[in-house]
């Protein structure tokens, strides 16, 4: 696994969803999507759907990522809204989406319990490394909102099966970050818009504060600061507090945003800690689709392409 080196919920209601706008797998075949699969966990029939791409032969082990949806959402959206396939295409790696039972993901807090979304996750890695080709060592977790929760959660919660996260618009619950335990140094990612309004960067209650549809979407818990989430991982990791800056390119002078890249160095046997801070940004994955109005999520940099930045820092990392 690389070392740390300069580099630099949230549910959204059913009626919501709509707006957000799932591939199962067969024996040894590429490109496939929108094919619905399911497996039972606990009695309970739980969905999801995967992406092969043109590079898998059958015979050569690929990593496999896991690309959960926000609260309310479905994976069949998750896959528009990130573009993640072209990257998969493209760099040669298995995406699966999960399908949230009641579209939603028990990420740990109070506010959201419900199913065993840990056992689903254990036995999704099992069924699909039953079927295809999968490198145990490279499976990542990445998510937005509720699922950057949840893909947090996952590491703490399965240090051994997840080797790396990153959150897109969600930082650490109050219930993570008193809780999380993983035992190990574990690469995270933060993409996080400094102007979030259901995500504080600043910490606080996840949820609207204003707005028409603020009464559905209030009070989803607690998170703390984008700060604090970072230094939990600084601190967890071994990495130096003090990070490498830079400031990107803005590429896209017309979106309002512009981002600055933090990198956290470790000492040996630690592991990288990036935050990509969206000043102007809102709850929204960078380069993707603005999938609410601004007044409601604020507004989608396209400086970046968060899917092409995920990849780019799973590359390097696996399990030791």
């Amino acid at each position: 696994m690389n070392r740390c080196r300069p580099i630099h919920q949230f549910a959204i209601p059913f009626m919501i969803a709509a707006l957000f706008l799932a591939a199962g797998p067969r024996p040894v075949a590429a490109g496939l999507v929108d094919v619905p699969r399911s497996l039972k966990v606990g009695g309970v029939e739980r969905t999801y759907r995967l992406h092969v791409p043109p590079a898998y032969d059958g015979v050569r082990p690929l990593p496999l990522l896991l690309l959960f949806h926000g609260g309310g959402g479905q994976g069949a959206g998750m896959a528009r809204l990130s573009g993640m396939n072209q990257v998969a295409d493209r760099n040669g790696f298995l995406v699966a989406y999960p399908d949230g039972l009641n579209r939603h993901w028990n990420d740990g807090r109070s506010v959201v319990r419900g199913a065993d979304d840990d056992a689903f996750v254990r036995a999704l890695i099992d069924d699909l490394s039953s079927r295809y080709k999968v490198d145990p060592r490279r499976i990542y977790a990445t998510g937005i909102s509720n699922g950057g929760f949840f893909s947090e959660h996952l590491v703490c919660a399965m240090p051994d099966r997840i080797a790396a996260a990153a959150m897109v618009a969600a930082t650490m619950s109050v219930e993570q970050y008193s809780g999380c335990r993983p035992g190990r140094a574990v690469p995270v990612l933060f993409i996080l818009g400094v102007e979030d309004p259901l995500v504080p960067w600043q910490g606080g209650t996840i949820g609207l504060k204003r707005g028409p549809i603020r009464q559905l979407l209030k009070d989803r818990g607690k998170a703390v600061s984008a700060a604090q989430s970072v230094a939990y991982w600084v601190k967890n990791n071994g990495c130096s507090p003090v990070p490498a800056v830079s400031v990107l390119p803005d590429a896209d002078p017309r979106d309002g945003t512009r981002i600055r890249k933090e990198a956290y160095q470790s000492t040996p046997g630690g592991a990288p800690v990036v935050l990509y801070a969206i000043d102007g940004g809102g709850h929204c994955w960078p380069g993707g689709r603005q999938y609410l109005p601004e007044r409601i999520i604020g507004r989608t940099s396209r400086d970046i392409n968060a899917s092409e930045v995920i990849w780019e820092f799973f590359a390097g990392q696996s399990l030791r």
